[in-house]
């Protein structure tokens, strides 16, 4: 055997070796057999509002593409602190993941100074679902029908007025509309979006802002009102009601981003196959339509986009929480 011919082998054999480098790589990737067991999505508030019925959405169609059963599990509490904590602890395997209006994460570190987990540095994020703009609706026998008279009555019966808050936003939201209109609404906590709308229909509190998503469905039975949507035009979903702009108030669009996270140190491969089945189920015409008609709109965008748009809404709303002098008592 001549030396020449040994190199040759030689060479052959290593260049073997790393064509299939990739192959025995794809291999081990945690994300190549990624599901293989059932997947939880813990919704950070009660059933029945816009986060858990996004998470029930979404996990039926998982479910049918991947073949693995898809749980969802509400853990509501603390402004949605409770479920999002839970999450931030939870093996970062890509079998629990965490549904929830982002702003428990946005404007948690202004609100809440001493959270047990770190919004920013405790999350995986894999994408935004939605947007939904918040709808301002008031008690059915409230005798206002539009902001204009609600102005006027807020006026007249000073301090009488309180305001259903079921996140941060909604209560940022609410502080926000005092200052712009000169009302004087009272905020009372209630824990989830389903439970601030059972006391607005029963009487017991006046006014609320939801997302217009969980907001629709209670629109049609007459104890809850509309009385303008927070959103730059009027929704497909709803054309009859006027936008807050429309009404007035200059410059006031608020609302319901709805986000899909995973425990920090996720491996980036199951992250972004999380990413990809999430994304074509928000796209796919009959989801898409779907939720367009019931008053969200579809974000769907890259695990760096939404990581983008965590970060420069903190800082945001860090500003607002200083400037408007909010706290939580």
């Amino acid at each position: 055997m001549t030396a020449s011919f040994t190199r040759r082998v030689l060479c052959a054999g290593i260049a073997g070796l790393f064509a299939g480098a990739p192959l025995l790589a794809a291999a081990q990737s945690p994300a190549a057999n990624f599901p293989n067991k059932p997947i939880r999505i813990v919704v950070a508030a009660s059933p029945g509002g816009t986060s858990d019925i996004l998470a029930r959405t979404i996990g039926q169609k998982m479910t049918e593409k991947w073949n693995q059963p898809v749980v969802v599990e509400s853990k509501p509490g603390a402004d949605s602190n409770v479920g999002a904590d839970y999450v931030a602890k939870s093996p970062n395997d890509g079998y629990t993941l965490l549904l929830l209006d982002v702003s428990t994460l946005t404007m948690g570190p202004s609100l809440y100074p001493k959270l047990s987990y770190n919004p920013r540095a405790d999350f995986a994020p894999v994408t935004t679902i939605v947007f939904s703009p918040h709808a301002l609706t008031a008690f059915g026998g409230l005798p206002a029908n539009n902001l204009k008279e609600l102005i006027a009555y807020s006026k007249a019966h000073p301090g009488k007025l309180n305001f259903a808050s079921s996140s941060n936003a909604t209560r940022l939201a609410a502080a926000r509309l005092n200052l712009a209109t000169g009302m004087d609404m009272q905020v009372v906590p209630y824990k989830g979006g389903a439970q601030a709308m059972t006391a607005i229909a029963g009487g017991e509190s006046n006014l609320t802002m939801a997302s217009l998503l969980s907001t629709i469905p209670h629109l049609k039975n007459g104890r809850i009102k509309a009385i303008a949507v927070a959103s730059e035009r009027r929704m497909q979903a709803e054309p009859n009601i006027p936008t807050l702009q429309e009404s007035g108030v200059r410059d006031f669009v608020t609302g319901s981003h709805q986000g899909l996270l995973a425990p920090a140190g996720t491996p980036p491969d199951i992250v972004k196959k999380l990413n990809a089945v999430v994304v074509e189920i928000l796209r796919s015409p009959e989801v898409s339509a779907k939720l367009v008609g019931q008053g969200a709109e579809v974000v769907a965008d890259t695990p760096e986009q939404f990581g983008t748009f965590l970060r420069e809404e903190t800082d945001k709303w860090s500003r607002v929480v200083k400037e408007a002098n909010v706290k939580i008592e």
